[in-house]
């Protein structure tokens, strides 16, 4: 299996631009390549265009707004967690822990929100 690279810095972090064009995130260099067809080809495709995957905006929004209930913890998927923190909902404490972690979803990186919550 030959992996697509960069042909200047050797990156596998390659968005798609056109069929065959591709642009490396972490150099800039846009170059061609037709894949060949006894090889298979990788493509990265960027985060923020995966329509399945959980929005770290969204997370941290609910976070923020509506913690003490647990809707974010709901919303990614950690539904034991959000039914601990909906239980407690009455001493407030979820909803000061909530917020703060709103804040974290917000101050990650893209990268790093989508390795942790989009499986």
């Amino acid at each position: 299996m030959e992996i697509l690279q960069c042909p200047k810095c050797s990156g596998q972090n390659l968005d798609v631009v056109a069929s065959g064009t591709y642009k490396c995130k972490d150099c800039g260099t846009m170059f061609t390549q037709s894949p060949q067809p006894q090889h298979e080809v990788r493509y990265v495709v960027s985060e923020g265009s995966s329509s399945s995957g959980k929005s770290k905006i969204a997370a941290g929004l609910f976070g923020i707004f509506l913690g003490g209930l647990g809707i974010h913890k709901f919303y990614l998927g950690k539904v034991g967690m959000g039914i601990l923190y909906l239980l407690f909902c009455w001493t407030f404490i979820p909803e000061v822990i909530g917020f703060i972690e709103g804040i974290v979803y917000l101050c990650q990186s893209d990268e790093e929100f989508a390795r942790k919550y989009n499986n």
